[in-house]
């Protein structure tokens, strides 16, 4: 289950300085976004949760589709994050670079780093849109 849930997940930013305002507007608009929210178990140590996070920034470099990759810790202060602490977002030219990413060999083995220190993920995929 938990591998079906990942066929699919993150990207690494690589795009080149725009030069304006609407350049940049026009190179992220309609742009796949591939968002996944961790909630790692109880039981996971730092270092457990440094190489999730570790494998997970390492797609990028192995996976040629992804044209963006950002990630980050929970900082908000409104206490809604129901336990979910990791926030990973992946870019992809549109939804083919999606789908060579979820079942890619890389991927499956990120799936593999993840899944033992798992308690629950949150996978939500959409098309940019700038209005």
């Amino acid at each position: 289950m938990v591998a079906a849930l990942f066929a699919g997940t993150i990207s690494l930013e690589c795009m080149s300085q725009p030069s304006s305002k609407a350049t940049m507007k026009e190179q992220t608009v309609n742009q796949l976004r591939h968002i996944v929210l961790l909630k790692f178990k109880d039981a996971a140590t730092t270092e457990q949760v440094r190489e999730v996070e570790n494998a997970f920034s390492g797609l990028p470099g192995k996976i040629n589709t992804i044209t963006g990759y950002e990630w980050g810790t929970n900082v908000s202060p409104e206490n809604l994050a129901q336990g979910f602490s990791h926030c990973f977002m992946v870019s992809f030219k549109d939804e083919a670079g999606r789908n060579f990413y979820l079942p890619h060999p890389a991927h499956a083995a990120f799936v593999k780093v993840l899944t033992p220190h798992l308690d629950k993920v949150l996978v939500i995929d959409f098309l940019g849109k700038s209005k």
